[in-house]
């Protein structure tokens, strides 16, 4: 019995839309999947790649910041930004070091005889390759555009995919196994499929923990969550008041914060307001680094975290506790001038969306449950490499030649329909809203009027 006409018409849809979703976003999921398997084991691989950089011998105790913040210095000239303290007595501390020529360095240094182990350019690292590659593509905010679009069409190509995956003749045994004695397409369509719906899950999973740092669609749901007090309550900014307003946000001052804290203002050094300008008079009372370590070991912090240095007259000392586990999240502000403190936020400050976030994010860098985390998450990139790969052998195979080889084109869909889905789309993601209208209107409005272009994408 042959299915209604208006199944059949949905069915070959469907799968144009799943074509040229999967067209677009295949070569872009195979290097997320790749870089983002790459930074899941971030640390095993340094650790193999930079072994001289990263250990140092077992010690008793630690020299004081300044002196490793003078030997990075010392070794290489330039401006240092932050120091990294490790947690582990047989690592090296990170100086970050900008040079007044040439990319910014990572300077290894042992914090127990600040002698340099060395130095690298993160980006030149595979890691660092990898890390930067996985967010940008190293294109900047552009690029930065284009994973997060790729990410949402991947969406879109799952949701599709389920649909045709779904038996509707063959029974659920057959399509949940590929069909090992299968030979050509046959075969590859079953691991295609059967691969997909075994992985789908756990993708979806990491695109929906990876889109918070996208731009467009991070900035929104920070801004919806802050305005709803589930994110980063306004009551919970400072803990101090602060004597002017802050110009910059937290992100824009030292770079990396959890995900919650990237639009927090930044909060500013007192004395720096009586100094009626004068940069010098300001800097005589500069308490340093040693001291401002020594206050946040009195507010609890004894090490294992990120301090990056003031920045202008009125900056602070601010010390970022990251770990494995969100729930140790801190952010410490100490006031250059006085020692005091100047803000202090923890995990449980945040409101339960920006908690679920900051767990999401762990789990989908695989850090939360060590190694069975880094495994479960490997699944996914492994399942991704597959389908982009299959999906791209069948379609070269059965491409005519010289043609794109897309489905044919349905009868003619109605406009409500499209603007209807495009809505509903735009309202989650509004990246993949505003391009399924742009894809709809360059293939009704522009390819359908040339019927040579029309005869090539067949």
């Amino acid at each position: 019995m042959n299915p209604p006409r208006h199944d059949r018409h949905l069915y070959r849809t469907v799968w144009r839309w799943h074509f040229y979703a999967g067209l677009f976003v295949a070569p872009l999921l195979l290097i997320l999947a790749i870089t983002g398997s790459i930074y899941l084991f971030n640390d095993e691989i340094e650790d193999a790649v930079h072994a001289p950089l990263r250990f140092a011998p077992q010690r008793q105790a630690d020299l004081p910041l300044s002196r490793l913040i003078a030997a990075a210095r010392a070794a290489y000239p330039g401006e240092v930004t932050r120091i990294d303290l490790p947690s582990d007595p047989r690592r090296t501390a990170q100086v970050f070091v900008t040079p007044e020529r040439g990319e910014p360095l990572r300077v290894f240094v042992d914090p127990g005889s600040a002698r340099v182990h060395g130095a690298f350019v993160y980006t030149r690292t595979l890691v660092g390759f990898a890390d930067t590659m996985h967010g940008s593509l190293m294109l900047g905010r552009f690029g930065d555009a284009i994973v997060e679009l790729a990410a949402c069409w991947a969406l879109l190509l799952i949701a599709t995919g389920t649909y045709l995956w779904w038996p509707r003749e063959r029974g659920w045994r057959r399509a949940l196994s590929p069909q090992w004695r299968e030979r050509g397409r046959p075969f590859w369509r079953s691991l295609h499929s059967s691969v997909g719906v075994w992985t789908a899950a756990l993708i979806v999973f990491l695109i929906l923990t990876g889109l918070p740092w996208a731009n467009v669609w991070g900035d929104l749901l920070r801004a919806g969550t802050q305005q709803l007090g589930i994110g980063y309550p306004s009551e919970h900014r400072h803990h101090a008041p602060s004597p002017a307003k802050p110009a910059t946000t937290l992100s824009q001052a030292i770079g990396e914060t959890p995900w919650t804290l990237r639009d927090a203002p930044m909060p500013a050094s007192a004395h720096a307001h009586h100094a009626h300008g004068n940069a010098h008079a300001a800097q005589r009372f500069d308490i340093g680094i040693d001291a401002a370590a020594r206050a946040f070991a009195a507010h609890g912090l004894r090490g294992d975290y990120r301090l990056s240095l003031p920045r202008g007259e009125d900056g602070v000392y601010t010390a970022v506790v990251y770990p494995n586990r969100p729930q140790g999240q801190r952010t410490v502000h100490v006031d250059r001038y006085s020692g005091r403190i100047a803000g202090d936020t923890g995990f449980a400050d945040y409101g339960w969306a920006a908690q679920a976030v900051e767990l999401g994010v762990q789990l989908h860098m695989g850090n939360y449950f060590g190694r069975a985390n880094q495994i479960v998450m490997l699944l996914p990139c492994i399942g991704i490499v597959v389908l982009t790969c299959s999906g791209t052998w069948m379609w070269w195979r059965r491409r005519p030649r010289g043609r794109l080889g897309a489905p044919a084109t349905p009868a003619p869909t109605r406009l409500r329909t499209i603007a209807l889905i495009a809505l509903g789309c735009g309202v989650l993601f509004p990246l993949l809203g505003a391009s399924l209208l742009l894809v709809f209107a360059l293939d009704r409005l522009v390819i359908a009027r040339f019927p040579r272009l029309v005869s090539l994408l067949r």
